[in-house]
């Protein structure tokens, strides 16, 4: 080797490690806009199709539901788990067929009753107010009611624009109905299959907090339906020995509004109301006595014995995100917002809080 050439390959030496040093520079400053821009468009397909996403939401609670009911059936039959979600998919089913029929043959006749009596003490309601010139409705009157539901048109999915009305109702339960019954077919695949986009080396702390949400998630549903179960039934008969008309009807409303924490036994109480004030005022200050105290017993005494330990999640944060959840999605976001933020509750503080800032205090 010649004396230049030996020069020239010692001064270039030095260059190297520069270049290899600048290099994962040059790599984190093209991937922190990639990551940023990545995260901008998830949350924007999230938001845009979000109404999917509940529905998609819903039918994991349907399937929650099943695996429940399939784990807790293992107690009494000492059957395979293949059998034993046969039992309870045929269970449902009965149910189910008994309950539509039932509707069919009886709800129609009770809601066209309690909508014209709803509607005739709307109608004298307003005009009291207009005496001392309240107007109860807003310049649009009843008419207009369909601005108190945050976004109607986005309130059944996509769905909603092709079909309207019960028909859309119908499609979106249906869905739901066909994704718990995939999900809780195979819960374990499904799960597992989710995980294959995860790193090795996270795949065992998410599979555990996946684990642990699934527990939350049993805990709150298992809890909220006997919650509403028990409220439906004891209004229903305390009605029915008022002589409210229709009281199997109020019961079961007042009962599915139960699933909505906090604003759901409020939204309740106002039919409850209207149908009572044409029995005079002594019958609706006992139906209202009855209710409230149905609701004070089931959310003071009864709850805290369902719920146990299931959702160690703050009254607050829970009607804060209700109220979020309906005004940007509506009845179905309301009707969402707590298994939501439950989850969500778990996946900030195990990731994030334990993970990210090691704080597992």
């Amino acid at each position: 080797m010649t004396t230049e050439a030996r020069a020239s390959s010692v001064a270039a030496a030095p260059d190297r490690p520069r270049d290899e040093s600048a290099r994962p520079v040059r790599l984190g400053l093209i991937a922190a806009p990639l990551i940023v821009l990545a995260i901008a468009a998830v949350l924007s397909l999230c938001w845009y199709y979000a109404t999917s996403l509940l529905l998609l939401f819903a039918g994991i609670l349907f399937a929650v539901l099943l695996d429940a009911c399939t784990r807790g059936l293992a107690r009494i039959v000492p059957l395979s788990r293949a059998l034993r979600f046969s039992l309870v998919m045929l269970a449902f089913g009965c149910v189910a067929a008994l309950a539509i029929g039932w509707s069919v043959d009886r709800m129609p006749a009770q809601a066209h009753n309690l909508i014209r009596v709803m509607d005739t003490q709307l109608g004298a309601l307003e005009s009291q107010m207009a005496a001392f010139d309240i107007d109860l409705f807003g310049p649009g009157g009843r008419q207009d009611l369909s601005r108190l539901i945050a976004d109607p048109g986005r309130l059944f999915g996509h769905v909603h624009y092709a079909v309207s009305g019960a028909y859309a109702v119908a499609i979106n339960t249906i869905v739901i109905v066909c994704l718990g019954l995939f999900f809780a077919g195979n819960p374990a695949g499904y799960r597992e299959g989710a995980l294959k986009l995860v790193p090795l080396g996270a795949r065992v702390r998410v599979r555990s907090v996946l684990n642990e949400m699934g527990q939350v998630l049993r805990g709150w549903l298992l809890g909220q339906l006997l919650r509403s179960a028990v409220v439906a039934v004891l209004l229903a008969v305390a009605l029915h020995l008022l002589g409210v008309p229709g009281a199997g009807l109020l019961g079961l409303q007042a009962g599915v509004a139960n699933f909505i924490p906090y604003l759901g036994p409020l939204i309740a109480a106002f039919p409850v109301a209207l149908v009572a004030m044409p029995l005079g005022l002594s019958t609706l200050a006992w139906v209202m006595i009855i209710y409230f105290s149905i609701q004070t017993i089931e959310g003071f005494v009864i709850a805290p014995l369902i719920q146990k330990g299931a959702v160690n999640v703050p009254p607050a944060w829970t009607l804060f995100a209700i109220v979020i959840f309906g005004a940007m999605f509506g009845a179905i976001g309301m009707a969402l917002a707590a298994p939501l933020f439950a989850v969500g509750r778990i996946a900030v503080l195990r990731f994030y809080v334990e993970d990210g800032l090691a704080d597992r205090a």
